[in-house]
């Protein structure tokens, strides 16, 4: 869109507000990861790049892969990522020397397309929401979980409502998700990890979407849209919400941003949970 840039910030929870790290109006960044205290890891274009949060922007330089969508998560050995490519499957890409491997592939689950948010504490199972075409038009989607070697799938929910953003707590005792189940609408849920006592945890009129817990499990971060918003769509005026403590009942808006898709996708809280990561994109109107 002409005069639109990618800004990415970081919020501080100690100092209560938003830094700029970088911002380009020729490059749409999106969906910050923490590599580790000093670099964030951000889809450029199809591509991962490393941001380091003085401001230089490189490429990872991953070989042989697909183009990738913005769903992509660190390890929590912070050796490789796990991504999502837009053929619809997962990959784990080494953020040592950028050697890549497919993970699913189209016989693991038939008609599904993986899109990537959650990895278990051991690294050894991935969350994702599968997306499948239905004949009568449209998509269903449901929570899946998946072994790193692309074995094991277990689909957790039946895919009568719409859901996304599953990841699993650091201590892997629950899945947050957003979810349609409950009031028609995005609101924030969890379950346990094998699909078992789903249960809502906001109540409101915002259509809610990926929850992020950080590190230390204490509090979470999510993105609202306006009462209405269809999906995640780009480019609306959106609030970036905490929950401190995990008190769902009384969060706070901590940004008020124009973004939406791109602007919180995956977790993106540092590893000492001090501060998270987001991406807007403002538009400079014309003079």
């Amino acid at each position: 869109m002409p005069g639109q840039r990618s800004c990415v910030w970081t919020w501080s929870l100690a100092e209560g507000q938003p830094t700029l790290v970088f911002e380009s109006d020729e490059l749409l960044l999106e969906a910050p990861n923490w590599i580790d205290r000093s670099n964030l890891l951000v889809n450029g274009a199809g591509d991962l790049h490393r941001l380091t949060l003085a401001g230089e922007l490189q490429p990872v330089g991953h070989q042989g892969l697909p183009s990738l969508n913005n769903d992509h998560v660190i390890a929590r050995s912070g050796e490789s990522v796990f991504a999502s490519a837009n053929d619809g499957q997962l990959y784990e890409i080494s953020l040592l020397d950028g050697a890549s491997r497919q993970i699913t592939t189209a016989s693991g689950a038939p008609g599904v397309h993986h899109y990537l948010h959650g990895v278990n504490a051991d690294d050894q199972r991935l969350a994702f929401v599968g997306v499948r075409a239905l004949a009568k038009g449209g998509s269903s989607t449901a929570l899946y979980t998946v072994s790193r070697d692309g074995t094991d799938y277990r689909q957790l929910t039946d895919g009568s409502s719409a859901v996304d953003g599953c990841e699993f707590a650091p201590d892997d005792s629950w899945l947050y998700y957003n979810s349609e189940e409950f009031d028609g609408h995005a609101q924030i849920a969890r379950c346990r990890p094998d699909g078992t006592a789903a249960e809502q945890l906001t109540f409101d009129d915002a259509v809610n979407w990926f929850p992020h817990l950080s590190p230390d499990g204490m509090n979470a971060v999510y993105l609202a849209f306006p009462s209405g918003t269809e999906g995640h769509p780009a480019n609306l005026r959106v609030q970036l919400k905490l929950a401190p403590g995990l008190d769902w009942n009384a969060p706070d808006t901590v940004v008020r941003i124009f973004g939406g898709q791109g602007s919180l996708n995956v977790n993106s809280w540092s590893p000492d949970s001090s501060a998270f990561a987001f991406v807007s994109y403002p538009i400079t109107p014309p003079v």
